[in-house]
């Protein structure tokens, strides 16, 4: 029996989910551009309006609200950013950043500018809180108090309110 050749669209999708998990594992180095400042206002890929006075990104393959630390090595500087849209979509590049991160990393004027980037903490899953966060939740049973009567059920209070 001859075996039925594999779907390019399937093929696809599994190298794209494997690149996201390794992007997660590990930390990525290339290069990263900005958003110019026609872009303030504009609707990104998560449905906010891309602000570029925030600490914000673009990436390809985190979920949204992932934070990334992303540092230059050239000058030592670092920046934690949030995931809030997809790309960039230019061969070679890794990242899109707002005009603020760029500035703070220093690769305004140059355009282009190397960084590694890589999650932040332990936030791959957005907003999952570690085992150890998690509140202790007494269980326990209160015996019935059927003191507590509401006011206006009193037959004491009837004679007060006539």
């Amino acid at each position: 029996m001859p075996k039925k050749p594999i779907c390019h669209k399937t093929l696809l999708c599994a190298l794209l989910l494997l690149s996201a998990l390794a992007a997660g594992a590990q930390k990525q180095q290339g290069k990263a551009s900005f958003y110019g400042k026609t872009m303030h206002g504009a609707r990104t890929a998560s449905g906010a309006r891309l602000d570029n006075d925030q600490l914000v990104c673009a990436h390809r393959t985190h979920p949204f609200g992932t934070l990334l630390h992303v540092a230059n090595p050239d000058n030592g500087r670092e920046v934690v950013v949030k995931v809030v849209d997809r790309g960039p979509y230019v061969r070679g590049r890794i990242i899109d950043l707002s005009l603020r991160a760029a500035r703070e990393l220093g690769i305004l004027q140059k355009g282009v500018g190397t960084v590694i980037v890589q999650p932040w903490g332990r936030n791959m899953i957005p907003f999952l809180p570690a085992p150890d966060d998690l509140p202790e939740i007494e269980k326990a049973v209160s015996p019935r108090d059927t003191s507590i009567v509401p006011i206006w059920q009193r037959r004491d209070s009837v004679a007060a309110f006539r």
